[in-house]
């Protein structure tokens, strides 16, 4: 395996940012590492690159262990941190060579260089400082560097984060790209990331793993259905509610509303039933998808 934590514990004084964090990633997978602010996300990423320490517990990368081979640890991973600093007065390609002199590139250096620009889409920039850069090839630098010792392991924290939706779209591609070579961990609160990106999705909120699996099957982590529904004339909450095994309301518009049933409850045709007894003509009624986003909010309490 790629990566294993063991009861991975971290505090800071009295606070516990991780509790017994239990994760095992393989090699190929790209992994979604989902939370709200301050769940622990960024921790554990420093904790996996060997940054930072643990408190308690055990974890290794490709067989290195965290704590005693920090040092191997770097050698086989690229990390692009949430702020990704970077040097602002030197050059794209002035940088990358640094960088690659902290790896110990030697003779591969113009070449892996040259590659990092083609593959990072550097190319129509790479001759200017970093410092005049937009923000979105600024990620493309970050990416740049945290691939060019070529490693084996790739740990992403908020890499979309403040970029316009085009440049989103490239870094997005540019990482589906790296992870069909490469084991990616990727840190985000945006479910449409995880979505777009990754093929399995950690959930953490509060420091504990609270829900891992593919995307598909966290989707499927529903407790209840949501319903579409649109009349041809107004009706009101309280009656909407008094249909049997409706949990909750919500107005879209003047004649639409979705209604959220109570758990294991279908409750479509008594929303039929509902329209007939009170002389409401029914437009339309469909069951919404349930995507990543709903499972998410629910499993961190955000949607109730």
């Amino acid at each position: 395996m790629s990566i294993i934590t063991h009861d991975i514990t971290k505090l800071y004084g009295t606070q516990v940012v991780l509790d017994n964090v239990n994760i095992t990633i393989g090699k190929g997978e790209v992994v979604g590492l989902l939370g709200p602010n301050g769940a622990g996300k960024s921790t554990l990423m420093k904790i996996l690159t060997g940054y930072i320490p643990p408190t308690s517990g055990t974890a290794s990368v490709h067989g290195y262990d965290v704590l005693f081979e920090s040092e191997e640890i770097k050698k086989i991973v690229g990390y692009l941190p949430e702020n990704n600093p970077l040097y602002l007065d030197m050059y794209i390609k002035e940088y990358l060579e640094f960088m690659a002199g902290i790896h110990k590139l030697g003779k591969e250096t113009r070449g892996r260089i040259r590659e990092m620009i083609e593959i990072t889409g550097l190319g129509p920039e790479q001759n200017k400082k970093i410092g005049t850069l937009s923000k979105g090839y600024r990620q493309r630098v970050g990416l740049a560097q945290a691939l060019i010792h070529n490693p084996e392991v790739l740990i992403l924290d908020e890499p979309t984060s403040g970029l316009d939706p085009n440049q989103l779209l490239e870094i997005r591609d540019l990482i589906k790209g790296i992870g069909k070579e490469k084991t990616v961990i990727l840190s985000t609160h945006i479910m449409q990331e995880v979505e777009a990106v990754c093929n399995r999705a950690i959930i953490i909120n509060l420091g504990k793993i609270i829900a891992d699996g593919s995307t598909a099957q966290l989707s499927e982590l529903k407790s209840h259905d949501i319903v579409a529904v649109e009349f041809a004339s107004p009706t009101t909450e309280k009656l909407l509610l008094s249909i049997p095994g409706v949990a909750r309301a919500v107005k879209t518009n003047d004649l639409s509303w979705k209604l959220h049933s109570k758990p294991g409850e279908d409750i479509r045709p008594r929303i039929n039933k509902f329209a007939v007894d009170n002389n409401l003509t029914l437009l339309s009624l469909h069951r919404e998808d349930y995507n990543l986003e709903q499972v998410f909010q629910e499993l961190t309490g955000k949607g109730k």
